[in-house]
């Protein structure tokens, strides 16, 4: 198998829809220093992309979506830059969602998973990951992620393409997740959201944890392009075991 590596995609020559503050406003912690902020870029998201016209076809022929995601080194008052986080539809025919696979390209980040019932939380986990670490988003799984380096961060992503629109609107309600990440001198204070009527304490994991789904650790997610069949899960995760055990 030929070695990708994402710097072939020029994100320069692509446009980009952008996430600015006052898209984010209700998902903010620090209100008061809201108040005062002016309205800005935080985020970049560069859906759909390839290498070349080539990889494009066969993404589109597998039914695949290959995204990437910039978040500036910005803090949003006492937090990290953050997405704004959302969920992803239903696989027709079943009561579960779509999962997604996620590659560290650049810089620090914190994914935040939580798994919901309307008002209740039932399981929310928070993981580190630096460049290189995989992130598999298991179906019923709602998340988002932040920017805690000094860096840009850089986050890519494979997706099914059954579906193209995501769901914001119950954390929108919600004033955002269960967990604020607050930024702490040099460590990080998570604080609960009150407008969850039950949060469970927050659990740690790490990256690289595959679900028995063969994903090279040490090679680009991009290189997956090879032998699709291998993000089959993403788009029928109905017919995959999703223990860890």
């Amino acid at each position: 198998m030929a070695l990708k590596t994402n710097n072939m995609i020029n994100l320069k020559t692509i446009k980009p829809d952008i996430r600015y503050l006052e898209d984010m406003k209700s998902v903010i912690y620090d209100k008061k220093w809201l108040k005062t902020a002016p309205n800005r870029e935080l985020y970049y998201m560069y859906r759909d992309v390839a290498e070349n016209e080539k990889d494009f076809m066969k993404i589109i022929q597998n039914n695949l979506r290959y995204d990437i995601t910039v978040l500036k080194p910005q803090k949003l008052g006492k937090e990290f830059n953050k997405t704004l986080g959302h969920d992803h539809p239903i696989v027709p025919g079943t009561d579960i969602t779509y999962p997604e696979l996620y590659e560290i390209l650049e810089g620090k980040a914190i994914f935040v998973l939580q798994d919901s019932n309307e008002n209740n939380i039932n399981n929310i986990f928070a993981i580190k990951a630096k460049r290189g670490d995989k992130i598999i988003i298991p179906p019923n799984y709602e998340h988002l992620f932040m920017n805690y380096g000094k860096n840009d961060l850089k986050v890519a992503n494979w997706i099914s393409r059954s579906f193209s629109t995501h769901i914001y609107k119950p954390f929108k309600l919600k004033h955002g997740f269960s967990y604020y990440a607050l930024r702490k001198f040099l460590k990080i204070k998570w604080i609960k959201n009150q407008n969850y009527s039950s949060v469970p304490k927050l659990e740690f994991k790490n990256p690289n944890n595959f679900y028995k789904f063969y994903i090279p650790k040490d090679l680009p997610i991009y290189n997956l392009l090879e032998q699709p069949g291998k993000l089959d899960f993403l788009k029928n995760p109905q017919k995959y075991n999703w223990s860890l055990d």
